[in-house]
């Protein structure tokens, strides 16, 4: 016979599952993810540590899958971002400057996503975070290209290059508290763009 969790353990094992994620998020964005260690997390989220191996076998599964949550919040905060009434120039730069603006409010958090040193699946993760706000700006890339308002030019790449530009200026901000590089970051998306200036 097979055992099957009643609904009541099912909810309270989601439960458990939710605080361990909170836990880590914590963590994340005070320590990174050098100080991200399972015990750490089991102590944070007030359980033991065992009980953070049931739900994942290991750190790199459980910020993985931190990555995962923390990224469709962050993509969908700069797709509303883009959604917003304006030309397409304006819609892009809003995309860099909401993420850029959330990133400099969890500098160590943003620092963990985007630049330290990590175990490989957690670094794979990373490509298909940037890949996602690669996306976003590709699409209105491509918008602007159509409509006329932007110069021909291959959307993905310049999109890649935006994304880029913007996570490497970030990782000097991030670590030093200087919000002056966002407005050049604007500057520098337009360029990138094609737009005059």
């Amino acid at each position: 016979m097979v055992y099957r969790r009643t609904p009541r353990i099912q909810a309270r094992m989601d439960s458990q599952r939710g605080q361990i994620l909170d836990a880590a998020l914590e963590l994340l964005a005070e320590r990174g993810y050098a100080g991200c260690s399972m015990a750490a997390v089991a102590a944070q989220a007030g359980i033991a540590t065992g009980s953070v191996y049931r739900h994942f076998p290991g750190k790199a599964e459980l910020i993985v899958e931190l990555f995962r949550l923390v990224v469709t919040h962050e993509v969908a905060a700069v797709e509303r971002a883009a959604e917003q009434p304006a030309e397409i120039p304006a819609r892009i730069v809003a995309v860099v400057e909401t993420f850029a603006g959330r990133a400099l409010k969890a500098p160590r958090l943003a620092y963990a996503l985007l630049a330290e040193p990590v175990d490989a699946p957690v670094e794979a993760e990373r490509l298909v975070f940037r890949h996602a706000f690669r996306d976003v700006i590709a699409r209105w890339v491509r918008e602007g290209v159509r409509a006329g308002v932007l110069p021909a030019q291959d959307a993905e790449i310049t999109a890649a290059a935006i994304v880029g530009a913007t996570a490497e200026v970030l990782i000097g901000p991030l670590t030093t508290d200087n919000t002056d590089a966002v407005p050049e970051l604007c500057t520098f998306t337009l360029r990138a763009l094609g737009v005059p200036g």
